[in-house]
């Protein structure tokens, strides 16, 4: 074995060992978690790695090329450790995954094997099995311009810039009357107008569905009061009373870029491109016939 921690590889060359494996989970809520296959726990780089989840892995296929290095995780769900509830609100998605290889003796004596990403989540059983990928599966997601008329920013990314801390553009809310867990409705939202949030996003701040997020489908005005309504549903219930981020929408067109958040330097569509129509029109039957461009 090659690129060995010194003191792990001549613990390795005494042919009588005593080495575990240690993973850290990484959410990207920012959460931590530590597990182990040994009896007892070990601490380092700030994580507890607890042996009492009953999670496990299968062999590491590791390459010498470009091809996606990969393994599967195995445990049982439970409270303490990894929940159902969470794996069905999304929490674990892309989630950060670091594996090593440690001397439980001497937890400095390690090596780190593995580093990727959770990639496909099945559950049935009261177990689950998670499909881990390698860095180098970053490599096959496509990369550079869609040429189209929209914008193919995301609302305040670094190629929109647009700043969603401007005032006008955030409503802060406690959650009020709730349907599926998709419906909300509030009693009054003045200073915004109806389809402001189409196309925008809530974020929900606190309680049990806090760090998830919901994609706005409608936005309208019923009297006094307003109802958001999203694509579908948030993945763990959100209460009356819970603290809600909403943020107002782009439709990716270039005058909604202009005129509602006065941004049109930063569109990244491309307008004038012909239709469908214009290119499969016939030639004109004008009597001028000197080549120059239809579109003038």
């Amino acid at each position: 074995m090659t690129g060995l921690n010194a003191a792990l590889e001549a613990h390795l060359k005494t042919g009588v060992t005593t080495t575990c494996r240690a993973w850290a989970l990484t959410r990207r809520d920012g959460e931590v978690m530590g597990f182990t296959d040994h009896d007892r726990a070990l601490v380092f780089e700030g994580v507890e790695f607890r042996p009492d989840t009953g999670l496990s892995a299968l062999a590491l296929q590791q390459t010498t090329g470009l091809s996606v290095d990969n393994t599967e995780a195995l445990g049982a769900l439970s409270d303490a450790a990894i929940r159902e509830a969470d794996i069905e609100a999304g929490r674990y998605d892309g989630a950060e995954l670091r594996a090593w290889l440690v001397n439980w003796q001497d937890v400095d004596a390690r090596s780190l094997i593995f580093r990727g990403t959770i990639g496909e989540l099945r559950r049935a059983g009261g177990a689950f099995e998670a499909e881990l990928r390698g860095l180098t599966d970053a490599l096959n997601v496509p990369l550079g311009r869609v040429y189209q008329k929209s914008c193919s920013a995301i609302l305040g990314d670094r190629d929109c810039t647009f700043d969603l801390e401007t005032p006008g553009y955030v409503a802060e809310r406690v959650a009020e009357g709730i349907e599926e867990n998709r419906v909300f409705r509030f009693a009054e939202m003045s200073g915004f107008a109806e389809d402001w949030f189409r196309h925008g996003v809530i974020r929900v701040q606190s309680g049990t569905a806090t760090g998830l997020i919901g994609l706005i489908k409608r936005d309208r005005v019923e009297g006094a009061g307003r109802v958001i309504e999203l694509w579908h549903p948030i993945g763990a219930q959100v209460a009356s009373g819970d603290a809600l981020r909403i943020e107002a929408g782009c439709d990716k067109r270039m005058v909604t870029c202009q005129l509602k958040f006065d941004n049109i330097l930063n569109f990244q569509g491309f307008p004038d491109i012909p239709g469908d129509d214009w290119t499969i029109t016939d030639p004109t039957k004008a009597q001028r016939l000197d080549g120059e461009s239809r579109r003038r």
